[in-house]
């Protein structure tokens, strides 16, 4: 095939048209909150485990979802006996294990941004009247069901540091080759994207060629972007993290763009 060619993205912030999910995982990982919230985030991770576990089997080779699950928590450096023990509740071998739902709640955020908040709950109303108290405390509201999904779509996302990647054009190509859909470079990172059931075989490809990503997802990226400064930004910031501090949500996926000098004034 002939040598392709990365040229930097489209659009104003990493990846072009990203979700403000996308930006919201950096912003976190600037602030160190990765392990200040370690609890949390095993909570979270074990909760999808044991639901992935429940819908698809406990066998990571036969099930897509619990095997992205499992590799999240060794990224986040859960023990191997945590994991396990994830499985089996979900796998049925723990009879008092919860059992969780997926419930996922749509609204605005400051601005008009968009907002979808994935969650695992055991108890729906407590978790729709935690949701959207923490909405309406910052400058958002709750929608109804479909009054902004429908300007989301579901990609896998493969994520690698640029300064890590020693030739950007040989992961392009592999990446093509491997069926991703296309390649995006910005605010330092090269964002491999594909179509979701292309997700698992693009990522192992990539893998077997030696390219070892910082983040892999299937998130769901926003058509278009809603820019954000000042309070709003500032609003923007501190709902994201009062929505992932609640124990049930699991993934928030929005449309917001702050620009990376109102970033760094706002930090």
């Amino acid at each position: 095939m002939p040598r392709a060619t990365l040229t930097p993205g489209r659009g104003a912030c990493y990846p072009p048209r990203m979700s403000g999910h996308s930006k919201w995982a950096t912003i976190k990982r600037k602030k160190g909150a990765v392990d200040a919230k370690r609890g949390k985030i095993f909570t979270k991770l074990i909760r999808e485990i044991a639901t992935a576990a429940r819908l698809g089997g406990a066998d990571p080779n036969a099930n897509p979802r619990l095997r992205l699950a499992m590799d999240k928590a060794r990224a986040a450096n859960m023990p191997k006996a945590n994991i396990d023990r994830a499985i089996k509740k979900g796998s049925g071998e723990d009879a008092d294990a919860a059992r969780y739902e997926e419930v996922v709640y749509e609204g605005y955020g400051p601005g008009g941004v968009a907002i979808l908040i994935e969650t695992l709950t055991d108890n729906r109303n407590r978790t729709a009247g935690e949701v959207r108290h923490v909405l309406s405390s910052h400058g958002g509201n709750l929608g109804e069901s479909g009054c902004v999904s429908f300007l989301f779509s579901k990609k896998g996302s493969i994520r690698f540091e640029r300064d890590a990647v020693a030739d950007a054009d040989a992961l392009l190509e592999a990446a093509l080759e491997a069926g991703a859909e296309d390649v995006q470079e910005a605010d330092g990172s090269l964002a491999v994207l594909t179509a979701p059931s292309d997700f698992d075989a693009v990522r192992e490809s990539l893998a077997k060629a030696g390219f070892t990503p910082v983040e892999a997802a299937v998130t769901m990226e926003p058509a278009t972007t809603v820019p954000l400064a000042g309070e709003q930004a500032q609003a923007m910031l501190e709902l994201a993290e009062a929505i992932e501090d609640l124990d049930d949500v699991q993934e928030i996926y929005s449309n917001f763009d702050i620009p990376d000098d109102e970033m760094a004034r706002i930090a």
